[in-house]
């Protein structure tokens, strides 16, 4: 198949690669990084604008940001909804807001295209390991149709409901990373300020009911010191930021969401935006005292 690549960033780069090594024909456009060396010399087409690339595609898939990258993306000058043929199917696997999202899809569908939102979680080292996993949203033949391309870059692959259900999964899933990287810092910090080997208790809470994905991969890179990303504390506070606006729209409550969030804000406020989400630990750290290099030199 022809499809067009929007959003060759840490993600969108190695999930092109994917669908590339499969044998579909790429289209790429330059969003905002030089578009990757890789790609193009496995035979990747560069098109001069988004509505270049919607022209020759039979599906566009959008890898961006934030709700206004896709918007442009899409409706901007020269953008993906100029260029549509009747018949494609725009796939927006960036994370971005559930109730902009239905809309987009109804412009779409006036073009009398398809939309899919399919939202990702397992980040760089799931893009790259074609390990993701996908939450959908749209109708069920055109989930069908393109499940095949979801298979390439996922194993985890869901259809929840109509279109914007994927994104509202995807904003579930934020809050409970978020608020179990703050569990996992917390509970680290404690454990060095209170003069025991943060590394070891880790270890020793992989084997209980503790155990989790955030504190095998998260918890080493807060011991470590990794914190190059990965998932930047800018996004994961775009994320958190959808799920609050749309808690207010329904009338809810989010307490500990809106409290992590206060946290991530701490990490940019140190200059942090840009960090992965595990280092929000240095924003405990700060509040404790302590940190968990401490730690490990006094080991």
């Amino acid at each position: 198949m022809k499809i067009g690549f929007i959003g060759v960033g840490i993600m969108g780069r190695p999930m092109a690669g994917h669908l590339q090594a499969a044998g579909h024909e790429l289209l790429l456009v330059q969003h905002r990084s030089a578009l990757p060396e890789e790609l193009i010399a496995g035979g990747a087409i560069t098109c001069a604008s988004a509505r270049e690339v919607a022209a020759q595609a039979e599906i566009v898939i959008l890898m961006l940001p934030d709700t206004p990258d896709v918007e442009r993306a899409l409706f901007g000058e020269d953008g993906v909804a100029d260029g549509l043929q009747p018949g494609s199917t725009v796939i927006d696997m960036s994370s971005i807001d559930p109730i902009a999202t239905r809309g987009f899809a109804e412009r779409i569908a006036a073009k009398g295209c398809a939309y899919v939102d399919a939202p990702v979680s397992g980040g760089e080292v799931g893009a790259r390991n074609a390990a993701l996993t996908i939450m959908c949203g749209g109708d069920d033949q055109d989930f069908e149709r393109v499940k095949p391309l979801f298979e390439l870059m996922g194993k985890n692959i869901t259809l929840i409901g109509g279109v914007g259900s994927g994104q509202v999964a995807k904003v579930a899933n934020q809050i409970i990373v978020a608020l179990n990287i703050e569990a996992v810092a917390e509970a680290l910090v404690f454990a060095a300020k209170a003069g025991a080997d943060p590394a070891k208790v880790r270890q020793a809470l992989m084997g209980g009911f503790a155990a989790s994905r955030i504190l095998e991969v998260h918890g080493e890179r807060m011991i470590k010191r990794t914190f190059d990303p990965g998932f930047r504390i800018a996004l994961h506070q775009k994320d958190l930021a959808l799920a609050l606006g749309s808690a207010k729209a329904l009338g809810m409550a989010l307490p500990n969401t809106a409290s992590t969030q206060q946290i991530f804000s701490t990490c940019v406020a140190q200059g942090g935006g840009g960090w992965d989400h595990s280092a929000m630990v240095r924003a405990i750290e700060l509040t404790a005292g302590h940190s968990l290099d401490q730690a490990r030199a006094d080991a």
